[in-house]
């Protein structure tokens, strides 16, 4: 695939192509086995699903934002709504694992009138589950929002349920002070990265960060990996179900992810990403594959000398040009106790005011608005939208660009189970296989 030519097109490819047609029956005919989605602990909301009404003064807004730096972002954020509108709006603020793993007896129980979530097929999914308000005419009123950012917020019905607020890509972090030291070089090939960590281990660092004690950090080692090794195509389409676990192809993968296992953090399954970003913080870590969010683990005066690379090349037919790069904002409940104002809400949180707030107070992100102004943006910013600016493909993440229950009820364990035991690669990818046409044919 070319290089894109314009924003509009980098940002079109954040859209799975083979997931766009998906209809409406599709995903309602896999509904019934999503009865128990992402687990069942209780997610409470401060709002009303069973009420209709518009008049409501407080709008509730559900948040995954749990982290010190996105919390207080957030709270910035909805001050300046505050203050312009009038309206008070009250932050129900949960873990973001926890938020994501129930959200969906989140949403068919009494939910906040907004919340927080990603574009890609999740919010498709929800959407056509009617779990989501129509936001068409929010959409009719935002600015600064190319058509490929439209694309990404809107359903299989052709109306919009999201507003984009940021984006970030994956990439290998690392300090450059620790580099700079060691006369470390950024490696282009999987035998540089090799000998790279080898030398990082004689130098006495843990070559590469490594946590996935909640279950999705290790989703984007398998991303990486699989564009890499199988190209854009075959990943998006393995996501859609399209593509056998049980191929070569996959093996291959979970064979070179195995090869470089040594390299990681040891017992990543009782860590969380934040102690893997801290070990990294503290100079015992060489580099991390993470989200541009990995800063918020640093201190003001460090985030100067944090960097990274993309993931480098395996298969030079291939290339290194494709990643992930998800895109984070907000939803609206069906039926919103509040629902004017949580529609004034969405329209602010879509803003170039609300874009700009964020500019000045997070540098661990990208805000989705064009017109904000990003001049106060970090050189660590500037570098990550010149990053997704030339991905010749950009994914979503693995649990974003294939199906929830799929995700959550079989990937999370296979992948976890695959880090414990490497070397049955083929009872593992056997497993995943016959468990995904249970799902997907469900």
């Amino acid at each position: 695939m070319s290089r894109p030519r314009t924003q509009a097109e980098y940002l079109a490819r954040l859209v799975p192509p083979s997931l766009a047609g998906v209809n409406r029956r599709t995903l309602l005919a896999g509904a019934a086995s999503a009865g128990a989605l992402l687990g069942t602990g209780l997610l409470t909301g401060c709002g009303d699903s069973d009420s209709g009404g518009s008049g409501a003064k407080t709008v509730s807004l559900g948040s995954n934002q749990s982290d010190p730096k996105p919390k207080d972002v957030l709270a910035k954020v909805i001050d300046g709504f505050t203050t312009s509108s009038g309206v008070t709006v009250a932050i129900n603020t949960v873990d973001h694992n926890t938020f994501q793993e129930n959200i969906n007896n989140y949403l068919q129980g009494k939910p906040d009138d907004v919340f927080t979530w990603f574009a890609g097929y999740r919010m498709r999914f929800f959407a056509a589950r009617g779990l989501a308000g129509d936001l068409s005419d929010v959409w009719g009123k935002l600015s600064g929002y190319s058509e490929a950012f439209k694309k990404a917020s809107t359903g299989d019905d052709g109306k919009q349920y999201f507003v984009p607020a940021s984006y970030y890509p994956w990439a290998m972090f690392y300090r450059k002070s620790v580099w700079q030291q060691h006369g470390y070089q950024v490696p282009t090939t999987l035998d540089q990265l090799n000998q790279l960590t080898a030398q990082m281990k004689r130098d006495g660092l843990i070559p590469i960060a490594f946590a996935d004690k909640d279950g999705w950090p290790a989703m984007g080692t398998f991303d990486i990996l699989n564009l890499r090794i199988n190209g854009y195509q075959f990943h998006i389409d393995l996501m859609a179900g399209k593509e056998a676990w049980t191929s070569d192809k996959v093996k291959k993968v979970f064979d070179t992810w195995a090869g470089l296992l040594p390299a990681h953090q040891p017992d990543s399954l009782g860590r969380t990403w934040q102690e893997a970003a801290q070990s990294l913080q503290q100079k015992k870590s060489g580099m991390y594959l993470l989200g541009l969010f990995v800063g918020q683990q640093f201190n003001n005066d460090e985030q100067d000398d944090l960097d990274f690379f993309t993931f480098p090349e395996i298969d030079p037919a291939i290339g290194a040009k494709a990643l992930d790069a998800p895109i984070d904002g907000y939803m609206m409940a069906r039926k919103p106790k509040a629902e004017d104002n949580s529609r004034k809400l969405l329209e602010y949180l879509g803003s170039k005011t609300a874009g700009d707030i964020t500019v000045k107070n997070d540098p661990n992100t990208l805000v989705a608005n064009t017109q904000a102004d990003v001049s106060g943006y970090t050189a660590l910013q500037k570098k990550a939208a010149e990053l997704v600016g030339s991905a010749t493909e950009i994914a979503q993440f693995l649990d974003r660009d294939t199906r929830p229950d799929f995700a959550s009820t079989v990937i999370i364990p296979a992948l976890q189970q695959f880090i414990k035991d490497p070397k049955d690669i083929d009872g593992l990818t056997n497993s995943i296989e016959n468990q995904k046409k249970s799902i997907f044919t469900s």
